[in-house]
Order: C-alpha cells, then sequence, then structure tokens
C-alpha cells in the first residue's frame, strides 16, 4: 500500500491494490463499504497523529476523518482513497515535518521516493532518524475527484451488486438453506440484469461503429482555407451551361477543357492566397502532378456538403457532376489524374490510427452528447458542459498515441456531436409534428372544424381519404421522413458512390423540367427499401398509399435530385414548428397581439389546431403536379405535395400569425 501527502497536509492518499488487495493486508475477506472506510481512518490518524508504531493506545486524542472518496491515483488506473482530515493548522503544522521524512525518506531524488513501497516496509524504519533528514519537496498532484466518481458509476455499481450477492449468499449458508430459493430467484434476476445490460451496451457499441463509418470528420484549420478556394472557383465556373446542353461538339472533349479550367482557377486562387504553396504547386508540373492536390480539395468540398446541406447549395451541383464526368473512362483517360477519393470519416480516421476501440468506450456519449436548455437553470447547463469537456479531455488523453494526437481526438469526438446537432436540427420537427398529430387529434372521432378528411378534385386534392384514413396516411409519412432523416449520412454517402460509379453511366434527357442527366441509383434504392420496410414492420395498420420510391425516371432523374429533395423536409417542417410554440409567448407579452388573436382565431388553441389541421390536409393530398400520374402517395409524391403546400402559404387565413413569429420563407439562404 503505497502513501502520499497532498501540499496542504490535510490528508493522505492509499493507492490501494497496486501490489496486493488492502483485504488481504489486513487479514480479511469480505469487508463492506463501512469497515473499508473505518479502517482507513484508523490507518490515517495513527499515522498523523503519533510518531511511533500502528499500536493501540499509542496515539493522542484522534482526529475524525470527514470524508473518504475513491478516485484514479494515476494512468495504471489503481484504486486508491482520499482521507480528509479535520483539525487546526497549527496541529497539522506540528506532524507535518515527521509526515514528509516518513513518506518522501528526506531526500529529493527518485532513489529516496517510498511511495511505491509498502505498508509494513514503510512502518519498519528508524523513527529516531527522522529528525536528521531534511524535509523533501512533496509532490503535487490535482485529482478532480467528483468528475473521477463520475466517470467510475459503472464500476461501482456493478461492485455493489457483487457485494449484495456475496452477502445475500452468506446469509443464505448461516441461515441452513431456508432462504435458498429466494436467494437463487434474486441472483437470476440481477443475472438478468447484467445480461439486459451487457446487451444494450453491445448495441450501443454497434450502433455507434456503424454511425462513424458515415460522420465526416470536422475541417481542420487549413482544410477551411481550401474549402473557401474551391467555393470561388466553383462560383465562377460554368461548367453545367457548358457541358449539359446539345450541340455537335463533343462532349468529353467539353468536359476536358472545363475541368482544366477548374483546376487552373484553383491553382490561380492558392497562388494569390499563399505563394510559397502555390508555387510549389504549379512550377515545372502539370495537372497530373497535382494529383494530390485536386483529390484533397475535391474531398475536403464533399466532406463539407455532407456536414453542413444548408451550405453550397448553388456550388455543390456543379462539383458533383464535374466529379461524375471526371470518373468516366473517356475522360480519365484524357485527363491522366483522378479527381476523387473516399470521404474522410471518423471510423477510417481511428482504423487507420489502430484506435477503433474508442468508439466501444462508455465515455464517447457523454462527450458527443448534446446539451439542451430547455427547462434548466444556467448552473445545471455549465454543469453538462463541464462534464463533457472532462469526458472529452479524458478520451484525448487515454487514446492518444504516435498516429494519433489528442487534438485528432478530441476532432473525432466533436464530429460524432454535429451528427448529433444535425439529427436534432433535422429530426426533431418530425418527432414534435408526430407529437402533436397524436395528441391533439382523435383518429376515429374528427372534429367539425379540425377534419382531415379530404376529397379529390376539392381545394385541389387528388387523393379521396376519411379523417381516419388520412390520420394514418400522415402519420406514416412523418415516421418515413424521420427513419430517412436519422440515416441521411448513410444515404448521403450511398448517393455519391451511385453518382460516380463509372459502372451506371447517364443519359442525358428532357425530363419535363429541362435536361437532366437520368442515371440508375441501385445502392441508395435498396437502401431505401430497406427504411421503408422497417417502418412498415413498425407499424400496427396496413400500409396508406403507395409504396413505390421513384429513383432514375423523369420524376427523380438521379441520386442527387433524391438526397436533395429530403434535406428539404426540415425547411419545410421547421417554420410550423416555431410558428406554434411561439404563439403562446406572443399571446402572453403583447397586449395588442393577444386582442387581435382572440377577435380573428378565438384563441391560441384553436389557431394551432387550424394550422394544423390545414397542413395535416392539404401537405399530403397528393397534389403539386402537372399531371395526376405525376403524384399522389407514393413516397416521393408525400414530399412534392407538401412543397405545393409551402407555395401556397400566403393565401392561408393564418399567415399573419406566421409573420408575427418571425416567418421570412420556406428556401432559406443559398450563400
Amino acid at each position: 500500500v503505497g502513501l502520499k501527502a497532498n501540499q496542504h497536509g490535510r490528508g493522505l492518499r492509499y493507492d490501494a491494490f497496486r501490489q496486493e488487495p488492502l483485504t488481504q493486508h489486513l487479514g480479511l475477506i469480505t469487508p463492506t463499504m463501512a469497515s473499508l472506510r473505518f479502517l482507513l481512518g484508523i490507518i490515517c490518524i495513527s499515522c498523523i497523529r503519533c510518531d511511533h508504531r500502528l499500536v493501540p493506545g499509542t496515539h493522542r486524542k484522534p482526529i475524525r476523518p470527514c470524508a473518504v472518496q475513491p478516485v484514479l491515483s494515476d494512468s495504471s488506473g489503481s484504486a486508491a482513497f482520499l482521507v480528509h482530515l479535520r483539525g487546526g493548522r497549527h496541529k497539522r503544522n506540528r506532524h507535518r515535518s515527521s509526515l514528509k521524512n516518513r513518506l518522501k525518506g528526506g531526500g529529493k531524488g527518485p532513489q529516496d521516493d517510498r511511495s511505491h513501497l509498502k505498508l509494513q516496509d514503510i512502518l519498519d524504519k528508524d523513527v529516531a532518524s527522522e529528525e536528521e533528514e531534511k524535509v523533501g519537496q512533496v509532490a503535487v498532484e490535482e485529482v478532480d475527484y467528483k468528475y473521477e466518481y463520475r466517470k467510475l458509476l459503472v464500476e461501482v455499481e456493478a461492485l455493489r451488486q457483487e457485494l449484495r450477492s456475496r452477502t445475500q449468499s452468506e446469509h443464505a449458508r448461516d441461515d441452513g438453506g431456508k432462504i435458498q430459493e429466494s436467494s437463487s430467484s434474486e441472483s437470476e434476476e440481477m443475472d438478468l440484469d447484467s445480461v439486459n445490460h451487457a446487451k444494450h451496451h453491445a448495441a450501443h457499441e454497434d450502433n455507434m461503429r456503424e454511425r462513424a463509418k458515415y460522420i465526416p470528420m470536422r475541417l481542420s484549420i487549413k482544410e477551411r482555407k481550401l474549402l473557401r478556394l474551391l467555393e470561388a472557383a466553383l462560383s465562377v465556373s460554368e461548367y453545367v451551361d457548358r457541358v449539359d446542353v446539345i450541340s455537335f461538339k463533343s462532349r468529353s472533349g467539353r468536359m476536358v477543357s472545363m475541368i482544366k479550367e477548374v483546376c487552373s482557377i484553383l491553382c490561380g486562387l492558392l497562388v494569390s492566397s499563399d505563394y510559397k504553396e502555390g508555387q510549389r504547386l504549379i512550377e515545372n508540373k502539370n495537372y497530373a502532378d497535382n494529383e494530390e492536390f485536386f483529390q484533397k480539395i475535391f474531398e475536403v468540398g464533399r466532406r463539407h456538403k455532407i456536414m453542413n446541406p444548408e451550405k453550397m447549395r448553388s456550388t455543390y451541383g456543379k462539383l458533383i457532376y464535374m466529379l461524375q464526368d471526371a470518373e468516366s473512362p473517356e475522360v480519365s483517360e484524357v485527363l491522366g489524374f483522378k479527381c476523387v477519393k473516399e470521404i474522410r470519416t471518423v471510423f477510417s480516421f481511428l482504423q487507420y490510427a489502430g484506435a477503433v476501440e474508442l468508439l466501444n468506450d462508455p465515455l464517447v456519449q457523454l462527450a458527443t452528447s448534446e446539451i439542451r436548455s430547455e427547462n434548466r437553470s444556467r448552473e445545471q447547463v455549465n454543469a453538462d458542459i463541464r462534464h463533457k469537456e472532462k469526458a472529452v479531455e479524458h478520451l484525448a488523453r487515454k487514446y492518444r498515441s504516435e498516429k494519433l494526437e489528442e487534438e485528432d481526438i478530441r476532432c473525432c469526438l466533436y464530429s460524432i456531436g454535429d451528427n448529433n446537432a444535425f439529427l436534432r436540427f433535422t429530426r426533431d420537427p418530425c418527432e414534435k409534428m408526430l407529437e402533436w398529430l397524436r395528441s391533439k387529434f382523435n383518429p376515429e372521432l374528427p372534429e367539425d372544424d379540425f377534419s382531415l378528411a379530404i376529397i379529390g378534385g376539392r381545394n385541389g386534392a387528388r387523393l379521396t381519404h376519411s379523417h381516419s384514413r388520412q390520420y394514418r396516411f400522415v402519420e406514416q409519412s412523418l415516421m418515413l421522413w424521420s427513419a430517412i432523416l436519422k440515416d441521411m449520412f448513410k444515404l448521403w454517402h450511398l448517393s455519391e458512390q451511385d453518382l460516380l460509379s463509372s459502372l451506371h453511366p447517364y443519359k442525358l434527357r428532357d425530363t419535363g423540367q429541362g435536361l437532366n442527366r437520368v442515371q440508375h441509383s441501385p445502392r441508395i434504392g435498396s437502401e431505401m427499401e430497406r427504411i421503408l420496410h422497417s417502418v412498415q414492420s413498425k407499424l400496427q395498420s396496413k400500409w396508406e398509399g403507395s409504396s413505390v420510391v421513384h429513383l432514375g425516371d423523369h420524376n427523380v432523374p438521379n441520386a442527387l435530385m433524391f438526397i436533395d429533395k429530403y434535406t428539404q423536409v426540415e425547411r419545410i417542417l421547421n417554420p410550423v414548428v416555431l410558428c406554434i410554440e411561439k404563439l403562446p409567448q406572443l399571446y402572453a407579452s403583447d397586449k395588442g397581439i393577444r386582442k387581435y388573436l382572440d377577435s380573428s382565431f378565438g384563441s391560441v388553441e384553436h389557431l394551432s389546431k387550424m394550422i394544423l389541421s390545414d397542413f395535416f390536409r392539404s401537405a399530403f393530398d397528393g397534389s403539386g403536379a402537372d399531371n395526376f400520374f405525376d403524384a399522389g402517395s407514393c413516397i416521393d409524391g408525400r414530399l412534392t405535395s407538401a412543397w405545393n403546400w409551402c407555395s401556397r402559404i400566403e393565401r392561408k387565413p393564418y399567415f399573419p400569425a406566421f409573420l408575427l413569429t418571425g416567418f421570412t420563407g420556406f428556401d432559406g439562404k443559398f450563400e
């Protein structure tokens, strides 16, 4: 048992179980927590209050220990206990010299350090020579025992369960087997709980591993500089206008010239921003020599778009179509280099560094969780922030290596946290609308003013549904949208694989909305079938409407159009959710607004149900297309109907309420 003292001399720190268990040293078999704390307190009092060995009756009036807290001692992970003592400063100073000499041996070098010795070895030293030795400097080790205790909650709970099971088995043996049956049943329940906990932990590990395969790494400072160069080059490029047109000239020749033009612009912008780096890039070199640079800068743009779907709305299409042409065999042969490489994800980065086990650590969930401030005090939020930051720092120190620095580990954890923030911003509106649908509307008993029934041909509707059928149709659509948004990063990776695949070339066709690249997308099509099947398996009723997923036709020409459609879901739902949530606050804060809402709509509750009922009717009525066959109840037609409702929001009687809550539009910014 090693001994250390803190810098103020207020307590001792016992590194138990480093060399041999404390229970074996004291001759105990199965101690309880109370007995362990009591024995440690006796040892601490005896060591500090007297200059003799641990013999009963030799110490003076004892000092009461105030607490024994479990902490981590060092990187080896050995268990330790921190004992604080109560007493005056003059009493502590009286025995500080003897305590330091006993612990450090009077020297400053490592050869005089006795912290590694056992307790009996320290006490067997000659006490008479303590006054002749000089007091050495005591090493100070600051320990945040609150955080360490929080980190070891799982292990402590496991130890408590083990102690309870041992105590129960001992009682059962002492009673002569009278409670053997109850003890066995309790142990079976504990085993079942442990099995369930292990299954839950294993499921969490598998889920985190699977998610990390599709979560892009957050951009570094250098990569953000490259991103600005790429956005500047794409903003002035006319690639699609020059290539996707009907002309008698060779399309492959136009593709090669436009790709080289974009690469030349990138090199020129790099020279203007960093002259030395630009000179090294272009001096006595051709495009093929800079293949690594072009692959990196294009990968940075793709990674940034996946993490931020609201960014690069006018330039990402140019980028992905240019890379699609660059991957074709006839163009890549003329170019002489490849423009595409794999997206760098959290899993691939950790796998290259040999630290995939980081994703299995239970602290990852705490280090990547999103901290919410709704209905919580500032102190609680700050406490969660501190715990999260400490979890990040602990994981960074624990898993660092020669290939993996602490900053890289932080970047991985922050990237997973970005994915959690994305899910909250995009998926939570679907869950909120589902909650309002189930709480404010009865699926079997419609209200007179808030019925969800629709009739085809009336108010632009293409479908005819009763109230209960429309209720199920809306509920299933929102559940499907939520499932799609949950796997949006995975769908985006699959869509890029389909777009950049040379096995499935596209065809330039007129789809009724201009010339579009029509391409078969098998990967994202199979994934959508899996998501649709998982949602249908959770339903207690039959699937309402069609289950057809349009891909590679005139409705949804390619995977880019498909993924762009479902990035609009949060733009449709978020303004509706914000309006309904802000109405009660406006009603309570302003008398004029209160008078207007009461006179025009009756009450806030009545206005909220009016907005929701109209949205659930008109946004899921199969409208929004030029003909009956291009809209309806199919998977993509539901989203088309929702966009059609957004285009007619100005004609709604409740539109002033949207303006009062700060509504500006559904499109967002295109920058």
